[in-house]
């Protein structure tokens, strides 16, 4: 059973499906072991974790491929990977879906946003012609390997043209052959149900704690109409925050002595890579 069989599968359950985000090979041990059924690697996290650098384009088709190719490893679960644009144009396209089909993944997320791309929760995005994307969505759909992937399709027409452009382009995306559409960062409750009620098919929220989008809980969400949910950057703010008062500590003390509760415990660490004492 392929990637894209086994979230339909997981799909297929009236309950949400809430993916864990996660962008190296701790966290996805981490995640596998809090029992996700399906994970997410999101070019924000990749960007802020391998190069220390803002989602602004800078992470590259292959830097995000090895990403994948180094986590889909470690887990037995589908892992949904963020393909941004596509890196290009339709040859571009194709390149990405033999490099993600090769690395393990389950599937992608394709936007149409003009490259070099921002957050979807940052300002200044743009979007590139409906048309232009939808031909993207076909490339992946049209290519031998197509069929294995698990398609997402994401707009962020709704910051830069309005909410009527952002469905349109959602049911646009559906007749496509999108597997899932996301419509990143709507602003208000309001807004979440009219895509939960407007776009068919499977529906992605995206939540993003300081984001744009008000915080609702997987249940919450399920009723409006998505049936999956990502949390990308919990995972890595939360390691970022840990690691800013571990690394004030130690300038200030020279020790975490007195600090121990703040770390994982070595024999932990140990198990999560499979570590064994002789």
């Amino acid at each position: 059973m392929n990637g894209r069989e086994r979230l339909r599968n997981l799909l297929s359950v009236h309950q949400p499906l809430v993916m864990g985000g996660v962008y190296d090979g701790i966290s996805t041990r981490l995640a596998h072991a809090a029992g996700f059924e399906a994970l997410f690697i999101g070019g924000f996290s990749v960007a802020a974790s391998l190069l220390g650098e803002p989602d602004l384009g800078y992470l590259t088709q292959t830097e995000m491929a090895d990403t994948a190719r180094r986590l889909c490893r470690l887990t037995d679960r589908p892992v949904l990977v963020d393909a941004d644009t596509g890196y290009g144009g339709l040859v571009n396209v194709q390149r990405t879906v033999e490099l993600y089909q090769q690395a393990g993944a389950a599937g992608l997320f394709l936007e149409d946003q003009v490259w070099p791309k921002r957050c979807g929760h940052m300002r200044g995005k743009q979007v590139v012609e409906c048309d232009e994307w939808l031909a993207k969505l076909r490339a992946v759909r049209t290519h031998p390997l197509g069929d294995e992937l698990f398609l997402v399709a994401r707009t962020d027409a709704l910051a830069v043209l309005g909410i009527e452009e952002a469905l349109r382009r959602g049911n646009a995306a559906y007749e496509a052959g999108a597997d899932a559409i996301f419509v990143e960062a709507p602003e208000s409750k309001e807004q979440l149900q009219r895509i939960g009620r407007e776009v068919p098919g499977v529906k992605v929220a995206n939540m993003v704690e300081f984001g744009r989008t008000p915080l609702l809980d997987p249940t919450e969400l399920f009723e409006l109409g998505f049936q999956i949910v990502v949390t990308p950057l919990a995972p890595m703010l939360s390691a970022a925050r840990a690691l800013e008062e571990t690394y004030r500590i130690l300038r200030s003390k020279g020790t975490l002595r007195n600090h121990l509760n703040h770390l994982l415990p070595l024999s932990r660490w140990y198990e999560l890579v499979g570590y064994t004492e002789p």
